[in-house]
């Protein structure tokens, strides 16, 4: 019995199969062919009954091959299969092209019928087989998979390849997104597309990416959020608008963040965030039944540990005064102003990066962050957020202090963000300007005026409650990882030659 084995020396492999492939061509074989009639997926031909026809193509993953018979595994994204050539159904000149030819990592097309081998696997008896592909570089290693976290980042196909869980983990990730979809088109939510290039950076509190568009001669920012777009679609009529879209917020890379990430916001007329919070449990829950069958899943924590967590409604709220009291003794409302409550959290010996330059709503969320957020593990509505450190969301009827928003804390990350929108386009412009006095003072993550905005809003807007939730840090989530990038096809990293 022989198998074909990767030579240790890649440069070595290289030249082997650019030798086979100059080999190919000669034999007459196109080496790259144009197309192939694949009429199922391999986890389609293994449910065939025995004895059925079948004609799919995949990946050549190993081979074994001894006298007048070649075993080979053939992967596609839905698995891989089992392929038998034998003498007696292909020819003998056949058999020796496969042998003398193909190496792991080409791609074939067969055509067959399916049996059972002596050992119980299930199979294809191949009757045809086209080649489809040479691959001139090795595969990684099939059963231990890449290890290097730089080369499965850098090289995401390979992981693919190698790695059956790292498949499935991006195969759910886009079932999540069709079922978002899907529940939101159920909801009678209509999807809209907005800029990526903006000429204000608004819709968030972050610092945002800068590029210059040549035609307009002018400076654009990439959006760090659609929020101001899908307002103005409901202020123009819409009544339940959704957008599932990439952002870009130019700000510090870890774990639980990215600079370009996929961001879902919907906003619906005549709702408050009441009706939000009721929304995100059945959506949430939704979602949890069609891939996981339970509203009780199995979380990844900080520590590294397996635990459970329930999200079967309703989930617990808190607000951010009452944490922050509990965990460090400040109460914010009782100061007024940065300076004040910057010097007490001083005085505490609460560290916060960039203290003396935050305003007074970032300190406040910087202190959150700092004191009770790593605290929240099942999910936990955060509500009653101070009214500076919430420049769009609107005034609490009862107390003009705070403003009636809501975050979903779970396993320490925030993951969404939701409030009833300020539609007063008085009230609007002069937290702008308040936002504008903080900017100037250093807090580079403070929201950019956005005159646009409220001239739409003087054109007259209905209650509006908004919603976003990033569907990186919820795939992370569910897939039991520790980073964003394990849930991102192809995360940016820094140029090798700059490594």
């Amino acid at each position: 019995m022989t198998n074909k084995t990767p030579i240790s020396n890649p440069l070595d492999e290289k030249a082997t199969r650019l030798t086979r492939l100059q080999n190919i061509k000669k034999s007459g074989v196109n080496p790259y062919p144009e197309k192939f009639a694949k009429k199922q997926s391999l986890a389609e031909a293994k449910k065939l009954k025995e004895g059925s026809k079948v004609q799919t193509a995949g990946r050549i993953l190993t081979i074994r091959s001894m006298g007048k018979i070649a075993f080979c595994h053939v992967s596609d994204w839905s698995g891989k299969m089992q392929a038998v050539l034998n003498v007696n159904e292909i020819g003998e000149e056949k058999l020796q092209w496969f042998k003398n030819n193909v190496d792991m990592g080409d791609f074939l097309g067969v055509t067959g019928e399916i049996f059972t081998t002596k050992a119980g696997e299930i199979s294809i008896l191949v009757k045809e087989y086209e080649f489809l592909g040479k691959a001139l570089l090795p595969l990684p290693e099939k059963f231990h998979g890449l290890k290097d976290t730089d080369t499965i980042y850098r090289q995401r196909y390979l992981d693919l390849i190698s790695s059956d869980e790292s498949m499935a983990r991006f195969l759910l990730r886009s079932n999540i997104v069709r079922a978002f979809r899907e529940f939101y088109w159920s909801r009678g939510f209509i999807e809209v597309e907005t800029p990526i290039l903006c000429n204000t950076a608004s819709g968030a509190a972050a610092k945002p990416f800068i590029t210059h568009h040549n035609a307009l001669d002018t400076d654009v920012y990439l959006r760090i959020a659609p929020e101001i777009f899908l307002k103005e679609c409901v202020i123009g009529g819409f009544d339940k608008v959704f957008e599932l879209g990439r952002c870009f917020r130019n700000e510090g890379m870890d774990p639980s963040h990215l600079q370009d990430f996929t961001m879902v916001e919907h906003y619906a007329a005549y709702w408050n965030y009441e009706d939000n919070m009721k929304f995100t449990e059945e959506l949430i829950c939704n979602i949890l039944d069609k891939f996981f069958g339970d509203c009780k899943i199995k979380i990844k924590g900080r520590d590294g540990e397996s635990k459970e967590i329930d999200f079967t409604p309703p989930w617990p709220r808190a607000t951010m005064r009452d944490l922050i009291i509990k965990d460090c003794g400040i109460d914010f409302d009782k100061f007024k102003d940065a300076t004040s409550l910057r010097r007490e959290i001083k005085t505490k010996k609460i560290n916060l990066e960039d203290i003396d330059n935050l305003g007074r709503g970032n300190l406040i969320d910087a202190l959150y962050k700092a004191v009770s957020r790593d605290k929240l593990i099942s999910p936990t509505f955060l509500i009653q957020h101070p009214i500076d450190l919430s420049p769009l969301a609107r005034r609490n009827d009862a107390n003009p202090n705070i403003v009636d928003r809501f975050q979903l804390v779970v396993n320490t990350w925030e993951m969404c963000n939701a409030y009833s929108e300020l539609v007063d386009p008085l009230d609007q412009q002069e937290r702008f300007e308040q936002q504008t006095k903080f900017k100037e003072a250093g807090d580079q993550e403070a929201q950019s005026k956005d005159d646009e905005f409220v001239e739409a809003l003087e054109h007259g807007a209905p209650p509006i409650s908004g919603w976003g939730m990033g569907i990186d840090r919820l795939v992370t989530l569910l897939t039991q990882q520790d980073n964003l990038r394990d849930v991102v096809l192809f995360p940016l990293l820094r140029p090798k030659d700059k490594e």
